[in-house]
């Protein structure tokens, strides 16, 4: 409980809501990518020779889907590296749901990272790649 609440925007009910539904068994997904299809956050990526779509998973579990995309909008004012990732989604012309869907995305990475190495969250750790990108 102490790594989910360190995370941004996590408080005690929706810690504990996100800490029910992802479960406490540290081996039940195999990496990011399995704790992020769950959360129904990661998109689905389709293409058939020339064409290439990109889509929302509808598949999900949805209370999870819904408290990550809750935890993505309460983490813009508790996380400048969250804001400013959202931020620049919006400037290149995403919706705010979809801003707020890669968001959670890259909040449940973030939370399988710690789980994985049992670290509390750390702000310059989570988005140093971001900020060394932009410089």
């Amino acid at each position: 409980a102490e790594i989910y609440l360190s995370q941004p925007g996590l408080g005690t009910v929706l810690g504990a809501r996100v800490l029910a539904e992802f479960g406490d068994d540290p081996h039940r997904y195999q990496d990011h990518k399995a704790r992020r299809n769950y959360a129904g956050t990661s998109p689905i990526t389709r293409a058939s020779g020339r064409r290439t779509v990109v889509l929302a998973r509808y598949a999900r579990n949805r209370r999870l889907g819904d408290a990550v995309h809750q935890w993505a909008f309460c983490a813009l004012n508790a996380s400048p590296g969250a804001r400013a990732y959202y931020d620049q989604l919006r400037a290149r012309g995403t919706s705010h749901h979809a801003a707020l869907r890669q968001l959670g995305n890259r909040l449940v990475g973030i939370l399988h990272g710690c789980l994985k190495t049992r670290t509390r969250y750390d702000e310059t750790n989570a988005w140093a790649h971001r900020q060394a990108a932009a410089a």
